[in-house]
């Protein structure tokens, strides 16, 4: 990536762009999805969803406002302002599309209909979690916790989704909870697979014998660094070099090429990772 393109990643335009683009997405599942079909979303929208359906008074949208404001005074304490900034606007801004959106997606399978809430819901709070926020909400708490006491992220909103289902049950029909659940199922997993679309990389190591010759080509026509590794093989005790990489798949198969053409005996082997940071690959997340 080149270093405008990471500069315009973290610029004010892009975050914005993402949050809004993905506040918006959301809110047209909730909306125009969710609740013709009386989903419970998890988190703190689940919340506020199980209130508007129990008492039948004004809007989760609404619901879902209030319940952040605890949330967001003790992100004011704890968390950096910008992330808190951005969180803001993913909140106020899912609360306000949720509001406006005023037409419904008619499914009749309610299997059907869970299915493709989980991916639109996902698929939305993961643009959001691509930005510099989050979604605000349970999202906020759970980093707080995470940081203060090293309660894990995903232990801290599974434990909170149980408890939300739990009284889910004893004010909704069992097959909508249910639903409800297996539809946040297939969003979380829809949120990890938007994350790692662009954040996962293939982790290459190559044992050769010309390791300098592949690596000044993999600098000179892939335009990527690369690290020379220490090692040395447990049969004949002999040193070797093992030159190590970082690439994405498009790039994958014209390194595969370079290693080959140099030398057909290579060992060539290729590791998924979830995420790489730092050097010239994406900064961190601050909190």
């Amino acid at each position: 990536m080149t270093k405008s393109g990471r500069h315009f990643r973290y610029s004010v335009f892009w975050n914005c762009g993402l949050i809004l683009t993905g506040t918006f997405i959301q809110a047209i599942g909730f909306k125009a999805l969710g609740e013709p079909q009386g989903f419970v979303p998890g988190g703190l929208f689940g919340v506020a969803t199980l209130i508007h359906y129990t008492t039948d008074t004004l809007n989760s949208g609404f619901y879902y406002l209030l319940l952040n404001i605890p949330m967001f005074v003790l992100g004011y304490i704890y968390l950096t302002r910008r992330f808190l900034s951005y969180s803001f606007l993913a909140m106020l801004s899912l609360s306000l599309f949720f509001m406006l959106v005023d037409f419904r997606i008619h499914l009749d399978n309610q299997l059907y209909a869970a299915v493709s809430f989980g991916v639109i819901i996902g698929a939305g709070a993961g643009m959001v979690l691509r930005s510099l926020g989050s979604n605000g909400g349970m999202d906020v708490a759970a980093i707080i916790l995470n940081q203060k006491f090293n309660i894990g992220i995903g232990k801290f909103f599974f434990f909170f989704n149980a408890v939300l289902f739990s009284c889910s049950f004893a004010f909704l029909d069992n097959d909508l909870v249910i639903a409800s659940m297996i539809a946040m199922f297939i969003t979380a997993n829809t949120v990890d697979y938007c994350l790692a679309l662009f954040s996962q990389r293939k982790l290459a190591l190559i044992i050769s014998e010309q390791p300098e010759k592949i690596a000044d080509q993999v600098m000179q026509h892939l335009k990527i660094g690369a690290t020379f590794l220490p090692g040395m093989g447990a049969y004949h005790r002999q040193k070797r070099t093992v030159l190590m990489v970082v690439i994405n798949n498009i790039q994958l198969k014209r390194l595969e090429e370079i290693v080959f053409t140099h030398d057909p005996h290579a060992m060539f082997i290729v590791e998924n990772t979830f995420s790489v940071l730092g050097s010239t690959f994406s900064r961190r997340k601050i909190y």
